[in-house]
């Protein structure tokens, strides 16, 4: 049985996705799907619209036949790092054969080149050059990349899926790992690009959902949990930024002045911008400052495959892996007690209960069964 691997976020799950799974088995044929889904925090240094057992069941409607939690550490992370830890959870599985990523330029070659553009030396050389001009990042890695390939593989690097479906190959090519690579162009409504009628984005939906246009049960957003974010912030000194990921460059300092000024967490997110950080940059930095997190809590590798959700299909995808996983498979909430990362993941959980309307309470890590459809 092909096993095919998707990173998602489902947040929340729309008919984009449902097409990206349907095409997905149009490509590779009849096969399970698995989904490594962001948990109650998300890539943009927020929190999911719904708790990542929500999130999982409405996955398994949507066709999706097991679910697995990327942890915090990974998915609130810049796109490398994101990737890392996804694609080391798939290959992490032992059964997964393929891995499919929406892109919007649809083609694995033109990605796979660009990936093995960003992995050589010659471009880690331009990158330096552009970064010591304080060029943003983002700027320097598409310079860098022009270069070498020329303006039509710099401007694949200026689509965020498209960025993300490269940093998968890179994830795949540094593990040197058999999973076969395909890509579904993207339907619909860009990253946050708002109402296509068939496939609006995941962001329109969300503001929807949290403006009560569309029925749903206590969303969640950071906003509701602030004052417990800035109070934990507020505590902490410049060697407490300094120690958050991603935070050189002054960053960390820029971060300690904001918190120290700003009343709100909009506030210092403005208050530490400049050109050279992006904004989810600072809303990550700021967001891992919020959980009690600092850098050196992410593992090289994941120590753990912890179960969300599955269909019957998703249990026999987990029958498989119970021989063939290189790490621990959890099914059980009890599983992870004594376990590192688990226990920082129970305390993000917690955390995410005050970002709700309504406040739940601790402990949900260790109470909460998978999702069995």
């Amino acid at each position: 049985m092909d096993v095919v691997g998707i990173v998602a976020e489902y947040d929340p799950f729309h008919a984009g996705h449902a097409f990206h799974l349907r095409e997905t088995r149009r490509q590779v044929g009849e096969c399970a799907a698995v989904a490594v889904m962001s948990g109650n925090f998300v890539q943009r240094g927020g929190c999911a619209v719904f708790d990542k057992w929500t999130r999982a069941r409405a996955a398994l409607e949507g066709g999706v036949d097991l679910v697995l939690e990327l942890p915090t550490v990974w998915a609130v992370s810049s796109a490398e790092s994101f990737a890392r830890g996804a694609v080391g959870i798939l290959e992490a599985t032992g059964v997964a054969t393929h891995l499919s990523f929406g892109s919007e330029c649809g083609d694995v070659e033109k990605l796979q080149q660009a990936a093995a553009c960003l992995d050589s030396g010659a471009y880690r050389a331009g990158l330096r050059r552009f970064l010591d001009q304080g060029m943003p990042f983002a700027a320097c890695r598409q310079a860098a990349v022009r270069e070498l390939l020329g303006e039509s593989a710099a401007e694949l690097l200026s689509h965020p899926n498209n960025n993300l479906g490269v940093e998968y190959l890179r994830a795949l090519n540094a593990l040197g790992s058999a999973i076969v690579p395909v890509t579904v162009r993207r339907a619909g409504a860009g990253h946050d690009e708002g109402a296509d009628p068939e496939y609006p984005s995941a962001s329109y939906l969300r503001e929807r959902i949290w403006a009560g246009e569309r029925e749903a049960e206590d969303p969640a957003r950071l906003e509701h949990g602030e004052r417990g974010a800035l109070a934990r912030l507020r505590a902490m000194d410049e060697g407490d930024f300094a120690a958050l990921p991603d935070c050189g460059e002054g960053l960390s300092h820029r971060l300690y002045r904001a918190v120290r000024q700003g009343r709100t967490l909009e506030e210092v997110y403005g208050l530490a911008k400049t050109k050279r950080y992006a904004h989810s940059r600072i809303r990550r930095a700021v967001l891992w400052g919020a959980l009690g997190l600092k850098a050196w809590d992410r593992p090289d590798h994941p120590p753990y495959l912890r179960v969300l959700g599955a269909s019957g299909r998703g249990r026999e995808v987990l029958r498989m892996m119970k021989v063939r996983a290189a790490v621990p498979v959890l099914t059980k909430p009890a599983h992870g007690r004594g376990i590192p990362l688990l226990e920082l993941e129970a305390k993000c959980t917690d955390f995410y209960q005050l970002c709700r309307r309504e406040p739940g309470p601790c402990g949900l890590e260790w109470t909460t069964d998978p999702v069995m459809r």
